[in-house]
């Protein structure tokens, strides 16, 4: 297993759509072992999804507290209600900025072993499956940010969006 170098704000894969998976290989098994590995290296972490790591396929890891979850190729097949809350990226370190989700979603992918599977989650839970999910669309949590503002968690200090991307930008 490999820690993997996750891509910061700026990179252009970011903003790619993931490729979906046709065949659980070994290769595909050694990359849910590298980004399973990289997820609990960095701190502050919940989940991973793919492209964050410069791959293109539609792959996410998550903890979210009550162990390791893994999706392959996952689709939102039921949300409902709505949450209000912060929320962070390891693409964005340091920073949260308050995101309007679903409370509820249902979603169905695949294990490591091929099966197909539905995980409801509640919560931080279907907060975290639809921001990874969003990764692999290409879309990113600061393009739901209500306010416009981030705020950096150590200061506690808002900041406006444009100029954290001008801060994170890769140069």
């Amino acid at each position: 297993m490999a820690i993997k170098n996750i891509l910061p704000f700026g990179d252009p894969i970011l903003r790619k759509i993931a490729k979906p998976v046709e065949n659980i290989t070994p290769k595909l098994i050694k990359l849910l072992d590298d980004m399973a590995e990289t997820l609990y290296a960095s701190d502050g972490r919940a989940g991973l999804a793919a492209p964050q790591v410069g791959i293109l396929r539609r792959v996410i890891v998550m903890d979210c507290g009550e162990g390791l979850i893994e999706l392959i190729n996952p689709e939102i097949i039921y949300q409902s209600g709505e949450q209000i809350g912060p929320e962070g990226c390891l693409s964005y370190p340091g920073y949260v900025g308050i995101v309007k989700r679903c409370q509820s979603v249902k979603v169905k992918s695949l294990t490591r072993s091929g099966a197909e599977t539905i995980i409801q989650g509640e919560g931080l839970l279907a907060r975290c499956m639809q921001h990874e999910i969003d990764h692999l669309n290409g879309i990113l949590y600061i393009d739901h940010i209500k306010d416009d503002l981030l705020y950096h968690e150590g200061t506690n200090k808002k900041a406006n969006l444009m100029e954290v991307i001008k801060l994170t930008a890769v140069k």
